[in-house]
């Protein structure tokens, strides 16, 4: 691994200033590295970070890509890497007009890093930096106390998607916006209450904005009050908030409230696990934006690769070699998703959108499709509008917000599902739907949500008690006894997991021949259970 030529540095500085003039926002300094395949062989199970921690699962992740390199030989362009400056490597046999395409990619990459707003916890430290500093402490521990360093690591990493990423990112602005009683109601106290629903959730923004127009400027407080006669507890749960922010606490993940409460990890001898959990938890917060944003980031790189290499006069001369590489890269496929060409339409389409004005309330009227294709108030404010949707929104707002029934009309869209042809015993496959619904909820189903849980020590005080927030997917059964067994050891007894599982209804036979028909899915209900890990063995009972 070395820096790039100072010729290949000239170019990359060149796409900055282009870049700049095009209304992309970044820092100036960054580092370019020249590296070869078995590099990025080397680099990818660390998440391209070098100086990453040392885990032996990164060695099988390394084992089990070079075998795969082996049969399926392939040619990584680039990957870039959100430190302070950033980090970008390129492989060692691209030609100078591919680089200014690459260069044009990280640069939109980049520019993504340092201002969309879910990225604002990463913007005052060199992570580089700090996982050096993290990788020595784990070297040293490691030297001190063998394999139950790796022990701890493997537990840790077992729940290390239940950090608390958004309750992270609003100690940001908790200085800045004092918690209002208002805001305290709709963002904290009715969303953990156990009868809590969507339903429910927005028939209260509604009584709430029929106070407003019934009352005007006295709605808000005549609302309060009536909350406050609905919930006794309302007022004394808002000072305990309201104490809570000013100490900087708040709602505990699941890894901080072990660090916290847990008496095996606070004991003397066992206090250097408290370290090593740490860099597992502050590692796994630097990558959440990185994994809820990989539409809208590859989206946004790729639009500003294609539009700015396009007015490049480099270009000339290999149009079609830029347009086969492109293709490769943004093209829509007819089966799965391509997170690349997804959000680069997604940008294209907001952007003559708003230049059209047909963001407007006026435009969502029309029924008539001619007059809605005719519609052109020539507002010219795409630019501006696409930017806005860079600074503010994460993959789920996006695809929940933009994806619309003329995106997916325009680009020919549709869900495809299987089914098995019982005569030839083959699955074939077909299109099951062109709704926008249909198509949005397909994406939004492949997007990274890690379960919901709510956790508590039980009455007796000896067990800690997981409660998963159910919302209609459940966990994944082949895992949930490794994960306990970690959480046992690092919580020092026993654990307790409450969840939900599908059981299938069973029908009724019916009476006589039936119609040969294609079966519908299987009915299902969901039965709540509990789950006890206590001395490494695991018991199942159903709860009623």
């Amino acid at each position: 691994m070395e820096l790039v030529s100072q010729h290949a540095k000239k170019i990359m500085e060149g796409c900055k200033e282009r870049a700049r003039d095009a209304g992309l926002r970044f820092q100036d300094d960054s580092l370019e590295y020249i590296v070869t395949n078995r590099d990025f062989l080397q680099l990818s199970p660390k998440n391209m970070i070098p100086t990453l921690y040392d885990f032996w699962v990164q060695d099988v992740e390394v084992m089990k890509e070079q075998g795969q390199y082996e049969l399926y030989p392939n040619n990584p362009y680039e990957t870039v890497i959100n430190t302070r400056p950033p980090i970008s490597f390129y492989n060692d046999n691209n030609p100078d007009w591919l680089n200014v395409m690459i260069f044009y990619h990280v640069i939109g990459h980049i520019d993504f890093f340092q201002n969309n707003l879910y990225f604002r916890h990463t913007w005052d430290y060199d992570f580089a930096g700090k996982a050096l500093s993290d990788k020595r402490l784990i070297a040293k521990l490691r030297s001190e106390q063998g394999r139950w360093v790796d022990y701890v690591i493997e537990f840790a990493r077992s729940i290390d998607n239940l950090v608390g990423y958004f309750d992270m990112l609003g100690t940001f602005t908790a200085e800045q916006k004092k918690l209002t009683r208002i805001d305290f109601y709709f963002d904290v106290f009715i969303q953990e209450r156990e009868d809590s629903s969507i339903a429910g959730y927005v028939s209260e923004i509604e009584k709430y904005n029929q106070f407003l127009r019934d009352f005007k400027e006295d709605g808000r407080s005549r609302f309060l009050d009536d909350v406050k006669l609905r919930y006794a507890e309302f007022e004394s749960l808002y000072n305990k908030a309201i104490l809570e922010r000013e100490k900087g606490g708040g709602r505990l993940d699941l890894l901080q409230f072990i660090m916290e409460k847990s008496e095996f990890l606070n004991r003397e001898e066992n206090k250097w696990m408290l370290s090593v959990i740490e860099v597992v938890r502050t590692t796994s917060l630097y990558f959440q934006p990185q994994i809820r944003t990989k539409i809208l980031n590859e989206g946004w790189a790729s639009y500003w690769h294609e539009t700015l290499f396009l007015q490049d006069d480099r270009i000339s001369g290999h149009e079609v070699d830029f347009a086969a590489i492109n293709a490769k890269v943004t093209s829509l496929p007819r089966v799965g998703l391509n997170p690349y060409a997804l959000g680069m339409r997604l940008f294209y389409y907001l952007e003559e959108q708003a230049d059209k004005g047909r963001l407007s309330y006026d435009y969502h009227r029309l029924a008539d499709q001619h007059q809605r294709k005719k519609y052109d108030t020539s507002v010219g404010s795409g630019k501006d509008f696409i930017f806005e949707v860079r600074e503010n929104f994460c993959d789920a707002m996006f695809v929940s917000t933009c994806i619309d029934q003329e995106f997916v009309d325009m680009h020919k869209l549709f869900v495809v599902d299987k089914r098995l042809n019982k005569q030839r015993m083959t699955w074939e496959y077909y299109v099951k739907s062109k709704k926008a619904e249909h198509y949005k909820k397909m994406v939004a189903d492949s997007l990274y949500h890690p379960p919901s849980v709510k956790i508590d020590i039980n009455e007796e005080g000896d067990a800690l008690v997981i409660n998963h927030l159910f919302e209609g997917k459940p966990l994944f059964r082949d895992y949930i006894g490794g994960t306990l067994m970690g959480i046992e050891f690092l919580w020092g007894g026993k654990v307790a997991l409450f969840t939900y599982e599908p059981e299938p209804i069973k029908k009724q036979p019916s009476q006589g021949p039936q119609p040969q028909q294609e079966s519908a899915p299987r009915e299902i209900k969901w039965k709540r259970v509990k789950y006890t890990m206590t001395d490494k063995k695991l018991t199942r009972v159903l709860i009623d």
